[in-house]
């Protein structure tokens, strides 16, 4: 038996889910999460084989809970619900060693297939997903997103300099040049930009 849990915080689409998951015979949903601090709790409470994830959660998003079981050796396979197809979504969802990234609206036994397949060993991906994280490349250098994930973090152009080795001036000069690429008017947008990216 495949043991589910679904976090999705949608309490009705979380319910038909769960609902139609059960009737298949070789599948069991042994929990339900509305956010992705309680989904944590429950994959690792429950043992849970497979754990079924929308993005856009309150208290963690899926993409942070997906990283954290990576980090922690879980044992359990993410697969990503989605209606988003935004580029840096895909981007993060791979780099978090996700299992799976499928489009909400998929028929239930395409998606117990799927749950099936990743526990065989198999990634599954929607090609629509796939195409649509081509769309565009990020114009950062790796110094840039070394700079800009400092400063997502709230570290000061000082703090910066002496984590990089680098003065002041020059963590400036990074700094505009960033805003400048990304076409945007300050720092906080230009982390906001490539956060949903995923390129920071």
């Amino acid at each position: 038996m495949i043991r589910i849990v679904i976090a999705e915080d949608q309490r009705i689409l979380r319910g038909a889910l769960g609902a139609l998951l059960d009737f298949e015979k070789d599948l069991e949903v042994v929990g339900q999460a509305e956010n992705g601090e309680e989904a944590l709790k429950l994959v690792k409470g429950l043992q849970a084989d497979i754990c079924l994830m929308d993005i856009e959660m309150p208290l963690k998003s899926g993409l942070d809970v997906a990283a954290e079981l990576k980090q922690s050796g879980s044992k359990c396979r993410v697969i990503m619900l989605t209606t988003f197809a935004r580029p840096g979504y895909f981007e993060r969802a791979v780099k978090a060693g996700v299992h799976g990234y499928l489009l909400k609206d998929g028929a239930i036994e395409d998606l117990a297939e799927s749950i099936r397949r990743v526990m065989q060993g198999k990634r599954e991906f929607a090609q629509e997903l796939i195409m649509n994280s081509y769309k565009e490349d990020n114009p950062l250098t790796n110094r840039e997103m070394d700079i800009l994930k400092l400063a997502a973090e709230g570290r000061t152009s000082k703090e910066i300099s002496g984590e990089l080795f680098l003065s002041a001036g020059t963590v400036r000069n990074y700094m505009s040049e960033i805003l400048q690429k990304l076409g945007v008017k300050n720092k906080i947008e230009a982390i906001s930009m490539s956060e949903e990216k995923g390129w920071i």
